[in-house]
């Protein structure tokens, strides 16, 4: 029996046009440029301002363009998953109104919400469904829009967040390419360090807790810091160790665009010099589910076929995960 891959055949993304620049912030909130690029290296985040929009508004916009620049015909996609914590509507999923938006009328959806490690969550999910033979194409699109969840009185974690979206098509493969290895945990302990708290069943909407801003991020930054600096250390050496990776033949570390001072700590941790890892945070700030896919989109023409590429996420639960592949495609 031929094994069978699952191999990214395509990428597609979307940010807003709107910038909110550090300068701009710093107008709405106590807070500097400097504070926030020592802070978190972030210079500008997009923001999402079309009245009426929503989160598979800019999912859309990027399977659009995965559709346009693959030329896959969209009655063939047979599965959709959507990563993402800023649904539409509490239900039904999302990726239910992204898959009528984009007349995937063939493709059954549902969504993940994994926070910032939704994308690699989904990105397994999508290779075992391939690699079952049971289905042909998948999209994962990974789409937040944080905007409509941050506390722009909150001078903490305001400057963090940004909207984006990006979809990558999954597709079976027979060549050496395509996801190799995986490494997936969570623990549950970190609910308290990084939620929205009120808008669920524990806490449902109250003038109480809309008045106390619990339908916002709320995080406590130096526990989240050091679960993520040491977490992705240590998956992503496990990841290069038991794959027989070297710093000279990994091509490309992808990290969770959440902190510049966390990917460096990873990236030194790993032992890779910064010319080997794709970061685009000081543009689009911490999209969530979208950030490691908009890096993909961000840099796809220096991705050749048959490069060896780490992706690592860290995120609220806390969640975690890294995936080793083979990049699949070179783009003219």
């Amino acid at each position: 029996m031929t094994n069978i891959r699952a191999v990214i055949t395509g990428v597609g993304g979307y940010v807003p046009d709107y910038r909110l620049n550090n300068q701009e912030l710093s107008s709405m909130v106590d807070t500097s440029e400097e504070w926030i690029i020592q802070r978190v290296g972030i210079k500008e985040r997009r923001i999402f301002r079309e009245k009426g929009k929503a989160t598979s508004d800019l999912a859309l916009r990027a399977i659009n363009e995965l559709i346009s620049k693959t030329g896959v015909d969209p009655n063939t996609i047979d599965l959709l998953i959507c990563p993402t914590i800023t649904s539409d509507l509490p239900f039904p999923a999302t990726s239910n109104i992204i898959g009528l938006k984009a007349g995937l009328v063939n493709a059954f959806n549902f969504d993940i919400s994994a926070a910032c490690s939704g994308f690699i969550y989904g990105l397994e999910i999508a290779s075992r469904m391939i690699e079952s033979g049971a289905y042909k194409k998948v999209i994962v699109v990974g789409a937040d829009m944080m905007s409509a969840i941050t506390d722009y009185t909150d001078r903490t974690t305001c400057s963090l967040f940004g909207d984006g979206a990006a979809a990558v098509l999954i597709e079976p493969t027979n060549e050496d390419i395509g996801i190799i290895d995986r490494i997936l945990g969570y623990d549950g302990n970190g609910k308290d360090y990084l939620h929205v708290k009120a808008g669920g069943s524990l806490f449902s909407v109250s003038h109480k807790t809309i008045d106390s801003h619990e339908h916002f991020v709320y995080q406590e930054g130096k526990v989240v810091y050091r679960y993520a600096v040491s977490t992705m250390a240590e998956i992503s050496v496990e990841m290069m160790k038991r794959n027989n990776i070297t710093a000279e033949s990994l091509n490309w570390f992808v990290p969770h665009q959440a902190n510049m001072r966390i990917i460096e700590a990873v990236a030194e941790r790993m032992g890779i010099v910064r010319e080997q890892v794709l970061i685009n945070i000081e543009r689009y700030g911490n999209t969530t589910a979208a950030t490691i896919p908009l890096c993909l989109w961000d840099f796809e023409k220096k991705l050749k076929k048959g490069d060896n590429l780490i992706l690592t996420s860290f995120g609220a639960g806390f969640t975690w995960g890294s995936i080793y592949l083979k990049w699949g495609y070179n783009t003219d």
